[in-house]
C-alpha cells in the first residue's frame, strides 16, 4: 500500500492501533483531542486509504455500541538487523509483531553488495514461507554510523566498503517499497521500547555490546540522533589516554578494551600466556576463540574468564556513569551479543555506576538487560519503517 495518513489527527490514530491493537471508535475518542464528529471523519478517511477496516462492534459501554476498527491485516513490513558478524531478517503484521524471523552468520566486511546478496536470499525465503507476497515497508539497521535522513553509512570503522553507500535507495529499489535506514543500536533502542523492557519509560539508554559497543539514546519516547546522526556512538569515547590502538584510528577507546572482538583477543592472549587451562584447551582445540567460549569457561568457574569479564564491565561502566550524571535517564537497558557474559557483566557494569555517578541520578536508576534479544533489532526496524508510513506525507 502506498496510502499514508493525510495530517496529524491520522498519524496519530494509525499509531494508537499500532501499538495497541484494535479499539472501539468511542475509546479512541478519549485518547485524541477530537469532538466526535472530526474523529469520524478522519476514521472515514481512513478506511477510504485501506490501511484501516472495520473490526465489528464494539463492547458495549452502556447506550449505543460503537464500532472497533483496526489496522489492514494485510499490511507487512520488514525489519532487518545487519551486524558485523550475522544478519537477522523478519516479517511482522502491522501490529509489529513477527510472523517470520530468520538469522544467518555474515561477515559485514564482506561489502553492501555481498551482504544485500545473502539479505535479499533471507527475504525470498520468508516470502516463500508465505509470511507475505511483499511489503509496504523496510527498516534496515546497519552497525555504524548513519546519516539519517539519506540512509547512508558514513565512515563506519568495522564495515569497510560501505562510506557513503546509498543503502536506501538500493534497497528501495530492489524490494519495492519504502526503506528507512538507521544505525543498529537505535533500532534496538526502540525494539525494547516498542515491545520489551523500555515499555513504559519516556528518557533512556540502550547500550549495545557486541563486536563493538553503541548507544541508543532515547528523549521523551523519540530516538535522539544529533544534529548527523552520531549520538551515542559511545565505543569511540577514551577511556585510556594513550592507550590501545582502535579500528576508528584513535587510541584509548572503549571498543579497544571491551567488545566481542577485544574480548576474544584478550582471552587468546590469556590462554597463550598460560593463564587459563580452560581457554588454552578451547584455544588449542578451534584454533581462535569468542566471547561465547569466554562466557561458557565464566559459567564453569573459570578465574581468568571472569576476571576478563568483569575488568570489561568497569570499563563500560566507567562511561555510562558520565552518561548517567550528564544526561539523567530513567532506565539503562544492556542488550547485544556479549550480554551471554549475563549477570556477572551487568553486576560489574552496575558496580561502577553505581558507584561514579550522583546519588540523585542513581537513587532510582535500573540497569537491566535487554528482553528481546535478537528479536530487539528487527522490531526496532519495524517500528522504523512504520513510524515514517504512519506519518503524514
Amino acid at each position: 500500500m502506498t496510502a499514508r495518513p493525510a495530517n496529524a489527527h491520522q498519524a496519530r490514530l494509525l499509531r494508537l492501533l499500532r501499538d495497541g491493537g484494535p479499539n472501539s471508535r468511542a475509546e479512541l475518542g478519549d485518547r485524541v483531542d477530537l469532538s466526535r464528529s472530526k474523529l469520524a471523519v478522519e476514521i472515514d478517511r481512513l478506511l477510504e486509504t485501506g490501511l484501516v477496516v472495520a473490526d465489528g462492534l464494539a463492547a458495549s459501554r452502556g447506550g449505543r455500541r460503537s464500532h472497533n476498527v483496526r489496522l489492514n491485516s494485510e499490511l507487512r513490513f520488514l525489519g532487518v538487523d545487519i551486524g558485523a558478524t550475522s544478519v537477522d531478517v523478519a516479517v511482522t503484521n502491522p501490529e509489529l509483531e513477527i510472523l517470520g524471523h530468520l538469522n544467518q552468520p555474515m561477515d559485514v566486511r564482506e561489502g553492501p553488495v555481498a551482504v544485500f546478496d545473502q539479505m535479499l536470499a533471507m527475504v525470498a525465503k520468508l516470502r516463500d514461507s508465505g509470511v507475505a507476497e511483499g511489503f509496504d515497508g523496510a527498516g534496515i539497521g546497519v552497525p555504524g554510523p548513519v546519516r539519517f535522513p539519506e540512509g547512508v553509512p558514513v565512515a563506519p570503522p568495522i564495515m569497510p566498503g560501505w562510506d557513503g553507500f546509498p543503502v536506501r535507495e538500493a534497497l528501495s529499489q530492489e524490494l519495492g517499497c519504502p526503506v528507512m535506514v538507521d544505525n543498529d543500536v537505535n533500532l534496538m533502542a526502540m525494539g525494547e521500547m516498542q515491545a520489551g523492557v523500555a515499555r513504559s519509560v519516556g528518557d533512556f539508554f540502550c547500550v549495545k555490546i557486541g563486536t563493538g559497543i553503541g548507544c541508543g539514546v532515547v528523549v521523551g519516547g523519540e530516538v535522539h540522533r544529533g544534529t548527523t546522526g552520531s549520538a551515542g556512538d559511545i565505543g569511540h569515547i577514551q577511556v585510556e589516554a594513550e592507550g590501545r590502538p582502535c579500528p576508528c584510528g584513535n587510541r584509548g577507546c572503549l571498543e579497544a578494551y571491551f567488545g566481542g572482538s577485544a574480548l576474544a583477543r584478550d582471552a587468546e592472549a590469556a590462554a597463550r600466556d598460560g593463564l587459563s587451562a580452560e581457554l588454552s584447551a578451547r584455544l588449542e582445540t578451534a584454533g581462535r576463540l569468542t566471547a561465547e567460549d569466554v562466557s561458557t569457561a565464566a559459567a564453569a568457574g573459570d578465574g581468568t574468564s571472569l576476571d576478563l569479564i568483569r575488568d570489561g564491565g568497569a570499563r563500560v561502566g566507567q562511561v555510562i556513569a558520565g552518561l548517567v550524571s550528564f544526561f539523567n535517564p530513567g532506565l539503562v537497558v544492556i542488550g547485544g551479543g556479549v550480554t551471554g557474559l549475563g549477570h556477572t557483566l551487568l553486576a560489574s557494569i552496575r558496580t561502577q555506576v553505581y558507584r561514579q555517578s550522583l546519588p540523585l541520578a542513581t537513587g532510582n536508576l535500573p540497569i537491566v538487560l535487554g528482553e528481546l534479544g535478537p528479536a530487539a533489532g528487527v522490531t526496532g526496524a519495524a517500528r522504523l519503517i512504520s513510524d515514517h508510513l504512519f506519518s503524514p506525507a
